[in-house]
């Protein structure tokens, strides 16, 4: 058994719609509540699964949208005051530093926090763990440190985190200084990249000391910092409500990767720790596939009785309905049958799903959304 890490806490941030999982996953449902895996776990409990052996029981806290809390509230009984409500989405930056700053009022200077998305898959618990063991340790000595994942192939899909040598943090022997990040490249920069051996994909995971997590945003976003501030002094007294409507609409909205990780990068202060584990962001129905047990002619996520595939081979079906599903002469087709809409595409244009979101949202239909 794993034993928790003193002074850290992992926050989950919950938010986001899926919408290359659509119609799977919606506005109201998103993927992190959904058991995508048939683990009999949703997404988000099994995040939180990975993280309580690190942080023990109560040292996990969720950052999710007011329209979620039920939810989550459900699957995670107990969780209580660790679930810290946005009225309104202000990208991670908002919902990471709200977690930062509740924190610290709690627990003090020297809390160390984890951020990791409610919607991953990992797999290969002992190289999780070991990675955030190091990632503490370097974020102890002053550091923001991200986890690099293992890249696997010159994906257009992902950011890249580019390092240089080593670090030389005790408690951390992997861990590599950041010379930069590069948002989703082409397909021949991402082979260039990785034929160097510096690069690794970015799985958004960060770690770092709270208090140094809030002084570099003073640094680069004052009035950001301030109002995140102001509303985590407030969190847990009665005046909450009142300070959130006053302040949360006027908070800049940005990604932490733009606030803080790239500017922090390029003045020495990022660390990175490789991660040797299995990693998917579950980012569509062509990277969802993998991740089940496949039949003899393909893969169907719910019940397989349901599904007839003739000259269908590789076709990923998910018969949500309740209706039978047949799909024939089509290899590689994804089928999604739920009660008020059907998708029909392929893996190669799995990417393609968000656009017919746009398009439902663009023809008024918010009732698919």
């Amino acid at each position: 058994m794993s034993t928790p890490i003193p002074g850290f806490h992992a926050v989950v941030p919950a938010g986001g719609a899926g919408t290359r999982l659509w119609p799977l996953s919606r506005a109201g449902r998103p993927k992190f509540l959904l058991d995508l895996t048939g683990s009999g776990r949703t997404l988000l409990q099994g995040t939180v699964d990975r993280l309580v052996p690190l942080t023990g029981p109560d040292g996990v806290l969720v950052v999710t949208g007011t329209r979620h809390v039920t939810d989550v509230s459900d699957q995670l009984p107990g969780i209580g005051d660790r679930l810290l409500a946005e009225p309104s989405p202000r990208d991670s930056m908002a919902a990471i530093g709200l977690a930062a700053a509740v924190l610290l009022e709690r627990h003090g200077d020297d809390v160390v926090l984890g951020s990791f998305a409610a919607d991953h898959v990992i797999d290969g618990t002992e190289a999780f763990e070991t990675a955030v063991r190091e990632g503490v340790a370097a974020a102890r000595a002053g550091f923001v440190v991200t986890i690099g994942i293992h890249a696997t192939g010159p994906s257009t899909a992902f950011g890249y985190i580019r390092s240089a040598g080593p670090l030389g943090v005790e408690g951390a022997p992997s861990a590599l200084h950041v010379v930069g990040f590069t948002e989703k490249p082409d397909e021949e920069t991402a082979t260039a990249y990785l034929a160097t051996g510096e690069y690794r994909w970015n799985a958004g995971m960060f770690i770092v000391r709270a208090r140094v997590l809030l002084d570099h945003l003073t640094t680069q976003l004052p009035a950001l910092a301030a109002g995140l501030r102001e509303i985590a002094a407030a969190w847990d007294g009665p005046s909450r409500a009142q300070v959130l409507d006053a302040v949360w609409p006027g908070l800049t909205k940005i990604a932490i990767d733009h606030a803080i990780a790239e500017p922090v990068a390029a003045a020495g202060g990022v660390a990175v720790v490789p991660g040797e584990f299995g990693w998917d962001d579950v980012g569509d129905f062509a990277s969802l596939a993998p991740l089940l047990a496949a039949g003899p002619d393909g893969v169907t996520l719910g019940a397989a009785a349901d599904v007839l595939r003739l000259g269908a081979d590789g076709s990923f079906v998910v018969p949500g309905s309740g209706r039978t599903v047949t799909v024939i002469g089509l290899p590689d087709a994804v089928v999604v049958d739920t009660p008020d809409a059907v998708l029909v595409t392929t893996r190669a244009h799995a990417q393609d799903v968000k656009s017919a979101v746009d398009g439902w949202r663009a023809a008024g239909r918010d009732d698919l959304l």
